[in-house]
């Protein structure tokens, strides 16, 4: 036992230094609800490569038009059901962007120098020789502006109508309430059929079925949200020094639903989109000579067989768009929630 007691040095047994001077330092930074989000939206790769790949698709809705330097809607027949060709890329072989393509009886051509086509088609044609490129672009454009238009008219209407419904309540809530109910009752469907039977099938009436019923969903969660934060103390508070309702609302309650209102109305989107899709595959959307990702698809899907790829490139498309706004809106719903915070 003595031997073990030698070899420890007698500098072990000192009790460690403590700078009373430093027991008050905070080390961690102070954040604001924001920047701590922020910065948990960051550390969540599958919303980060969301956030790019979305600013891409949205940069090359607008400027993809621009870059073929040709029109969505200009027609050449003798161009048509051209398979996608890229400089470039033409002499790789295991791509599918040579120009070539397999006929019926299953043997490769070159459509390209059958028809005497000296220019580059990067994701081929249609039926009637339009530039399918130009026309992805245009009807990517065109799908995010009904599924952004959803948005704003959630963000508008139903966030006006569910706060003032569930901060007055009584009366005024049961009234607007039985009214959210009705609209709850009416299929989406049928409002759009009607919009088209009494306007033209395409964007305006779109627009009108989504203004009718599309808030509704967002009026709701508003609204319970706003039940369960007008009875917290900073709203009593805010009462007895006599602000008004309105600036109550605004400037109290609004900033502390901004996450439910930011998470539901990036859900809002991808489903808009969707809706477009369907509403257009099934002939209830825009029509020709304007393209949205739905109607591209409808097109494609006649001649799937014959020419796969008129469908299957706005289908891609499509379909990064509803996964990416969904892993988008996961990401801001952790990273919005005061339950995660560290």
């Amino acid at each position: 036992m003595a031997d073990f007691e030698a070899k420890i040095p007698n500098d072990r047994f000192r009790p460690a230094g403590v700078d009373s001077t430093k027991s008050e330092e905070i080390n961690k930074p102070s954040l604001t609800f924001w920047q701590d989000a922020w910065m948990r939206v960051r550390k969540n790769k599958g919303a980060v490569v969301s956030l790019i790949v979305l600013a891409l698709l949205i940069i090359m809705a607008f400027t993809g038009p621009l870059i073929s330097g040709k029109e969505f809607d200009t027609q050449n027949v003798s161009h048509n059901n051209l398979p996608p060709k890229i400089q470039g890329l033409e002499n790789i072989s295991w791509l599918p962007f040579d120009g070539i393509k397999t006929n019926k009886a299953g043997k490769e051509i070159d459509t390209y120098e059958i028809n005497n086509v000296n220019e580059y088609y990067w994701f081929g044609t249609d039926a009637l020789g339009r530039d399918l490129f130009t026309r992805v672009w245009k009807g990517t454009q065109i799908s995010l502006y009904i599924a952004f238009l959803a948005a704003v008219i959630d963000m508008i209407i139903g966030v006006a109508y569910g706060s003032i419904s569930g901060y007055y309540g009584g009366r005024l809530d049961n009234v607007m309430q039985r009214i959210t109910e009705i609209l709850v009752g009416i299929p989406t469907m049928i409002v759009v059929i009607l919009m088209i039977l009494v306007l033209q099938p395409g964007i305006i009436s779109i627009t009108v079925a989504l203004t009718i019923t599309g808030w509704v969903g967002m009026a709701r969660v508003v609204r319970a949200q706003t039940l369960k934060l007008k009875e917290q103390e900073f709203v009593l508070a805010s009462k007895t020094l006599g602000n008004s309702d309105g600036k109550i609302i605004s400037k109290h309650l609004l900033p502390n639903l901004a996450g439910v209102i930011i998470i539901n109305t990036m859900f809002t989107i991808p489903n808009a989109v969707f809706f477009e899709a369907f509403l257009s595959f099934i002939g209830l959307g825009l029509q020709d000579p304007y393209a949205s990702l739905g109607t591209l698809i409808d097109e494609g899907f006649k001649v799937l067989r014959l020419h796969p790829h008129e469908m299957i490139i706005p289908a891609v498309i499509i379909s990064i768009i509803m996964i990416t706004f969904n892993m988008l809106a996961d990401g801001l719903r952790d990273a919005l929630d005061p339950k995660m915070r560290d």
